[in-house]
């Protein structure tokens, strides 16, 4: 199992992307707090950290939260907009405290939609710049990209870009964005309907996939990923039977999570692949429950997949035992009814926290 924590040291950023779903609070991290968290971490026996914001580049403490954590023998990671790493000498000066891997947030190849969903001029040449850094230094990068409605239909033409310029980025994850937090409620047009971005989504990890490299996709349901319900990052938690915890500088705090388990619809109850599916994370609140729809399949199929060997009995009960599960998520007929006509409703409190903070652009 490969547990991580995620670590808020701030929730500044100079970006305002219109999407971002952990948006200032004026809250920093403490010192204190910051070394009880990563030796909690290693008390939990976690494989590693990955620092995130808000912008963590630019709080006080990140040189200390990486000199600690790789003292304490954490494989440290860093969610970034690029923009500081873009300077050579500051992502040196990173990697000599023990940073050694990057989740840069790129959310199109089009210089337009990216500087438009992060409202920052200039963020998509940084990124470029950034990744350049970051071939030279010699550690390593994934691309994190939230699926908006900006870019939902060129999501392959951004792998393919990264791909062609920078070929040492090996892995990629996107993010179905998470609609719950205020940026998003102000700026409901960045919010994507599932089928906009099924076909690119798929376009995109069969070139991954013919050229060797490898992705993930979060709070997008199997039935958008059919081919792939293998690279699903809470199917791949779910087989695992893996954790993360997260630790937010709002009311939300600390936050463990064991179960991941979104909404279900009428559909998933038809579905073969049931009990390693997630579901649709704002389900009748925000993503309308319609576009779902059930799958052929083999649970053990997938979880052979996941595991690269065969699955013990015993984990095989657990995983299908799972079948016909739903979560505090789940929206009431009401929310179900009103949902069909697409963006609606309050988003319910016991709504799983995202893990990111990351962004998105439509284009034409």
């Amino acid at each position: 199992m490969a547990n991580l924590g995620y670590l808020q040291l701030t929730r500044e950023c100079k970006q305002h992307c219109r999407f971002c779903s952990n948006p200032p609070s004026g809250v920093d991290l403490e010192e204190s707090e910051l070394r009880a968290m990563i030796d909690d971490l290693v008390a939990r026996d976690y494989d590693g950290v990955i620092l995130t914001g808000g912008e963590p580049t630019i709080a006080p403490l990140l040189l200390t939260a990486i000199r600690y954590a790789h003292e304490r023998g954490l494989f440290i990671r860093m969610i970034t907009n690029g923009q500081r790493i873009a300077e050579p000498e500051f992502l040196a000066a990173l990697v000599e405290a023990g940073l050694t891997h990057v989740h840069l947030s790129l959310h199109s190849c089009r210089p337009e939609v990216h500087d438009f969903l992060t409202q920052t001029p200039e963020a998509w040449a940084k990124i470029d710049a950034a990744l350049t850094n970051i071939g030279q230094i010699g550690i390593t990068a994934d691309i994190n990209t939230v699926i908006t409605a900006y870019n939902s239909d060129h999501l392959h033409e951004t792998v393919m870009w990264v791909c062609d310029r920078h070929p040492h980025v090996r892995h990629f994850v996107w993010n179905n964005m998470d609609p719950n937090m205020n940026r998003a409620e102000r700026h409901p047009d960045v919010i994507p309907r599932l089928i906009e971005f099924e076909v690119s989504l798929r376009l995109a990890m069969e070139y991954l996939t013919a050229t060797g490299r490898t992705f993930r996709a979060e709070r997008v349901p199997l039935c958008y990923m059919p081919e792939f319900p293998e690279s699903s990052t809470e199917t791949r938690k779910i087989v695992k039977e893996e954790e993360r915890c997260i630790r937010f500088l709002d009311r939300k705090g600390f936050v463990l999570q064991k179960q991941f388990l979104h909404g279900k619809a009428a559909a998933c109850d038809a579905c073969a692949l049931d009990p390693v599916c997630a579901g649709l994370y704002s389900m009748g609140y925000h993503y309308d429950p319609k576009e779902l729809f059930p799958l052929t399949g083999n649970v053990v199929d997938v979880m052979r997949k996941v595991l690269r060997r065969e699955p013990e009995p015993e984990l095989v009960e657990r995983v299908s035992a799972r079948r016909g599960m739903r979560s505090d998520e789940q929206p009431d007929d009401h929310g179900l009814r009103a949902a069909g006509g697409g963006t609606v409703g309050t988003p319910s409190a016991q709504h799983a926290p995202s893990a990111n903070v990351v962004k998105g652009v439509r284009h034409g």
